[in-house]
């Protein structure tokens, strides 16, 4: 049983709201339309375990999930199947639990009056902002199977770019695991052997060989311990500074400085998803204001987010997007001429759906060309780790070959 709160009008037309424990959404309706209720809302009651749960349901929701579940619906809707019953059947296919619950909390909120769109959106761990105001564009246009083929082309797109980026890197970060557990095996157990070989020479180790010898007693000893712990510790509060409102500002400034060609990456990535979302909000029939504030808040950098508060002041004051684009150093000169280009023709959905294919297409093949790069650096990096190490235990051998030899 949970609690649901409800908000309804009686035969008078006076509203009043409510509590009613209940084993789901369709009891609390019909109870009340048995009473002669107008049903204007209902909805879980929330708290911090309802708000746990939604965050764990999200975490076992892909977005391939939605993705499918977007394009199933529109083919439903354009087939003109009624919505209650399109929702009732994907609540039936759909294999992920966590989903099928959604869509099943959703349809009962649809079938207590609710608009589709309103329902969705007590749901954002699942259904976004970006998502729930396509939507409601979709609805009032009267376009919601159009829309929701949008909605699926625009996870597609950001799914695979995603897998792209992951997928181009799993190769680097594998080298990178191998050889640090490769360099702490040769520390911790290969080292120590040595060692104690040498300790009945009477001559002094070469100095290469002494500072192999001393980092991998301390790394044996309780130093070692403590400094691996410092280092665990820097590593968290990084990760903890990260999550704070100045910590993520600072570091998204810094992703786009990042050497290497991974900050030129990073503004590819922000670039095309920028231009992507704000392309399929416009075109979707969103109000550009709000189009501009959910391009800000999903763009995933505080950079593009502080400079749609400036293009939205910008639009309030009669004047184009383009301008306080253009003063941004994260926006390079192509983006703001073409969307210019775009204001003045009237087609600015179109010149932002053309620079997200081109910069989706610059991030594949700077990625590979990234990878290219990093494979063959890491390689010799490793290697001439490994080889030092190496030399390191073998000079005192050859000294004592070549003191023999004399």
């Amino acid at each position: 049983m949970s609690t649901y709160v409800y908000k309804v009008r009686d035969i008078r037309g006076i509203p009043s709201r409510g509590e009613l424990e209940a084993d789901d959404r369709s009891s609390v309706a019909a109870d009340l339309r048995s009473k002669g209720y107008t049903i204007l809302d209902i909805s879980e009651k929330s708290g911090g375990l309802a708000i746990r749960q939604q965050l764990l349901e999200s975490k076992r929701i892909k977005s391939k999930d939605i993705t499918v579940f977007s394009r199933q619906f529109a083919t439903m809707i354009n087939s003109g199947l009624a919505m209650l019953r399109a929702l009732s059947i994907l609540e039936d296919q759909t294999p992920n639990k966590k989903l099928k619950s959604i869509i099943g909390k959703t349809r009962a909120d649809v079938e207590a009056g609710a608009a589709l769109s309103e329902a969705m959106e007590k749901h954002p761990a699942v259904f976004s902002r970006l998502y729930v105001s396509m939507v409601k564009a979709g609805e009032a246009g009267g376009i919601l199977d159009e829309t929701l083929n949008r909605i699926a082309a625009q996870l597609e797109s950001e799914d695979s770019l995603k897998r792209m980026i992951r997928s181009a890197m799993v190769y680097p970060l594998l080298i990178a695991v191998f050889a640090l557990l490769v360099l702490m095996a040769m520390m911790l157990f290969i080292i120590p052997v040595f060692s104690k070989m040498y300790a009945d020479l009477d001559s002094q180790l070469p100095l290469l060989t002494r500072i192999m010898v001393n980092i991998s007693n301390t790394m044996r000893t309780i130093w070692g311990v403590f400094i691996i712990a410092a280092m665990i510790g820097m590593v968290y509060g990084i990760i903890r500074l990260k999550r704070t409102a100045r910590g993520t500002a600072v570091w998204d400034k810094a992703k786009l400085h990042i050497p290497m060609g991974i900050g030129d990456i990073v503004r590819k990535v922000i670039m095309a998803r920028f231009s992507r979302t704000l392309s399929t909000l416009v075109s979707s029939g969103v109000p550009i204001l709000q189009a501009i504030e959910i391009t800000g808040d999903t763009a995933g950098n505080t950079v593009v987010a502080d400079a749609m508060e400036g293009v939205k002041e910008s639009i309030k004051e009669g004047r184009p997007m383009s301008e306080p684009l253009a003063k941004t150093s994260v926006f390079p000169t192509m983006v703001t001429q073409m969307i210019a280009v775009g204001e003045e023709t009237g087609a600015v959905d179109t010149m932002l759906n053309k620079i997200a294919d081109f910069y989706e297409d610059e991030v594949n093949a700077s990625v590979k060309a990234l990878t290219s790069i990093l494979e063959p650096i890491m390689m010799i990096g490793v290697g001439g780790l490994v080889g030092i190490i190496v030399i390191s235990l073998y000079l005192p051998i050859f000294n004592l070959m070549k003191i023999l030899g004399n």
